[in-house]
């Protein structure tokens, strides 16, 4: 009785159902078309059979279409989006399974670093030092969760922009077709960052891929080399270089860039602001990168002044 209400459903519903991810309680997903969303059970219909999922299971249903309208809105007018207060306090561990993907390791001939991906079309952003003279570089996104990560390797990078003054550079992952959509983060905003409050960084230290360090805000506004940095306990050592500071919403407050190391020196790790991200980002066109001259962009214009 079952198989052949289901066999009705699929065989009236299907021509109007529309695809969605499902995400599981178990921090595991699925993808088919929705067939019928009913208070306690969801049918979903994978292409070769239909599966009942009781709702109690279920802990978001995103529709796809609704998601690709709502992400060609969100990068109308700047290649990256604010979170605007639109995300809520989460665990560490939900965070880091949600934004892992977006991070990625960068690879030269001369070293490594880490980056985070902030468009669906490839564009990251890193370090300016981990880029700077360097023509090879290569990405690599690490998909999946805990012990099971598959690497996903991207050798066509090409350098958009590189701020050396800002110690920020713009990347863009080539060649993977109009169809292809990478993971993204949402950039937060510098005045709302608490001293006290609690960040996490994820990044691969020393090339050991997607590790997470959490610590608070020791001070939001430290000048050193006359830009201004967040001053973090959370652990950031070579090779977390040009990786995302999250804050516990799973926004970027900042662009990890340096530590201090000396003896008897603990907990001071450093953070580019992430409102100095969105002006380098903003006015990418003043810091393009010139391929003939890979220790400085075109600069034909001048950028405007940073406020503190």
């Amino acid at each position: 009785m079952l198989k052949a209400l289901l066999l009705f459903i699929s065989l009236t519903s299907s021509i109007f159902a529309k695809i969605v991810t499902i995400d599981l309680a178990n921090e595991s997903s699925l993808s088919g078309k929705l067939v019928k969303s009913g208070t306690d059970d969801v049918f979903i219909d994978l292409g070769f059979d239909i599966l009942k999922i009781p709702r109690s299971a279920i802990t978001q249903i995103i529709d796809k279409a609704s998601k690709q309208t709502d992400e060609e809105n969100l990068f109308k007018n700047e290649l990256f989006v604010e979170s605007l207060g639109k995300r809520k306090l989460s665990s560490l561990k939900n965070l880091v399974h949600e934004l892992g993907e977006a991070v990625v390791l960068i690879r030269t001939p001369i070293g490594l670093g880490s980056g985070f991906l902030i468009h669906p079309d490839g564009y990251i952003v890193t370090n300016d030092h981990v880029v700077a003279g360097e023509r090879q570089i290569s990405v690599t996104q690490f998909k999946g969760s805990g012990a099971k990560l598959a690497k996903q390797n991207f050798d066509n990078v090409k350098i958009v922009a590189s701020g050396g003054n800002l110690d920020l550079a713009l990347l863009k992952i080539e060649g993977q077709g109009e169809r292809f959509e990478f993971p993204f983060v949402m950039l937060g905003s510098s005045p709302e960052l608490k001293q006290g409050e609690r960040v996490f960084a994820i990044g691969s230290p020393l090339g050991l891929e997607r590790s997470v360090s959490e610590g608070i805000v020791s001070l939001r506004n430290r000048i050193i080399s006359d830009r201004l940095h967040i001053q973090t306990t959370a652990e950031i050592s070579p090779g977390n270089s040009g990786g995302p500071l999250f804050n516990y919403k799973g926004e970027v407050v900042g662009v990890n860039n340096m530590k201090v190391v000396a003896q008897g020196a603990e907990g001071l790790g450093f953070s580019i602001p992430v409102d100095s991200l969105k002006t380098f980002l903003i006015n990418r066109d003043a810091y393009a990168f010139d391929p003939r001259n890979p220790n400085a962009g075109f600069r034909y214009t001048t950028p405007p002044a940073q406020s503190n």
